[in-house]
């Protein structure tokens, strides 16, 4: 165990012993995630390769012999309380991630016993490394274990996407919640999000992944995030396909007549990011870091360009970090118009990167940033 995971488990154990006086009976940690490449394909049946990162949400706690659920945010400093047999959704906050799943699982069929507990995470919210998804994974697992419930890891990962659809309210992909399930150390995983096939890639020796914190945030349900689905939906029924991951681009310029000039972009990058992530992946393969660099930069001006959803913040940040010689390729990372970017970088070079971007791009925009490094963690686990 890492030692930023094992410091995230004693601060939620420590927080329940001081809010529920005694020892928890279990912990669980659900890790955010990093996405290298393949952004904003996932709803489109697409390709993907994320890796989970050591940073995410732990929850320390100890099932109830009634449908009362208890749980404590050390975060937010506030207590939710709920029925289990009368969840009521309310506009906005984390608590809803946690009822969500609890009312996916219900809608499955599954009576659920409650619990008490605290909650935790040292993955900045808001920040393009899904916290929410790691939100939803530990709840299912906490509530799997305090009721019984016997699930693969995909199924937990559906249920985290199902609750952040049909009860937040925000159409995601399955992306976030699945590299949350099945993440292993020391590798990223290409996912096909049409079959939910699932392979594992050794990250090659001497390259590390450092998050980039612009400081600025858009709430996700409040943003262009069910727009851009949408388009893609649109550009799929002209194209005559079930799915954008169907589309080449040969057959989006035959029709490019048929479809507005915002619509045939949102489709361009669909297309060729999904062509980038087969690319990455070959580079990953055979260490051509290089090729990988170009991949990860190609991706940041497709989703700048063409899908729209980078930030000024966004940009200066990636393009400071190109400056720097240890720097492959920088990229906006999650679903944008805030949040972070990933710098992918060789790790023999590093000295004096963290002291450069911070300086100039405090000049440049007046925001301290913040940028740490991430390993490329486990997925759902009981600790």
């Amino acid at each position: 165990m890492s030692v930023v995971v094992e410091t995230l488990k004693h601060k939620v154990i420590e927080g329940f012993q001081t809010r529920f006086g005694k020892q928890p009976e279990y912990v669980i940690h659900a890790p955010g995630r990093v996405n290298l490449i393949g952004e904003h394909t996932d709803y489109s049946e697409g390709f993907v390769m994320p890796a989970a990162i050591d940073r995410g949400i732990a929850i320390a706690f100890s099932p109830r012999e009634d449908a009362t659920l208890q749980v404590f945010s050390l975060d937010f400093d506030e207590l939710m309380s709920a029925d289990l047999n009368a969840l009521a959704k309310a506009a906005s906050g984390w608590q809803e991630y946690i009822k969500g799943v609890a009312w996916v699982l219900q809608m499955q069929g599954h009576p659920l016993t409650g619990w008490d507990g605290v909650v935790a995470g040292d993955v900045p919210i808001g920040a393009g490394l899904s916290s929410s998804a790691a939100l939803e994974l530990a709840a299912a697992r906490a509530f799997s274990i305090a009721s019984g419930i016997e699930k693969s890891l995909t199924d937990l990962a559906l249920v985290g996407q199902k609750a952040e659809g049909d009860w937040v309210g925000v159409r995601v992909g399955i992306m976030d919640q699945l590299i949350s399930a099945v993440g292993r150390q020391g590798h990223a995983v290409q996912i096909d999000c049409r079959s939910l096939d699932y392979a594992y890639a050794p990250v090659p020796v001497g390259i590390g992944f450092i998050v980039l914190d612009t400081g600025t945030r858009r709430e996700l349900a409040h943003s262009a995030y069910n727009t851009r689905r949408e388009e893609c939906e649109t550009a799929s029924a002209i194209l005559g396909v079930s799915a954008l991951r169907d589309a080449s681009l040969e057959m989006l310029e035959a029709k490019k007549s048929e479809l507005s000039e915002t619509v045939y972009r949102r489709a361009r990058h669909v297309i060729t990011e999904n062509e980038r992530v087969a690319a990455f992946s070959e580079a990953m393969r055979t260490g051509n870091r290089r090729r990988m660099g170009e991949l990860i930069d190609a991706c940041h001006a497709s989703l700048d360009q063409d899908y729209e959803v980078s930030s000024r913040e966004l940009n200066i940040i990636a393009e400071i970090s190109r400056r720097h010689p240890a720097c492959l390729g920088a990229r906006m990372t999650g679903a944008g118009f805030g949040g972070c970017a990933l710098a992918v970088v060789e790790t023999d070079k590093l000295e004096g990167f963290e002291e450069f971007v911070s300086s100039v791009y405090l000049a440049e925009t007046g925001i301290e940033a913040r940028i740490f490094r991430v390993e490329a963690g486990d997925g759902v686990r009981l600790l």
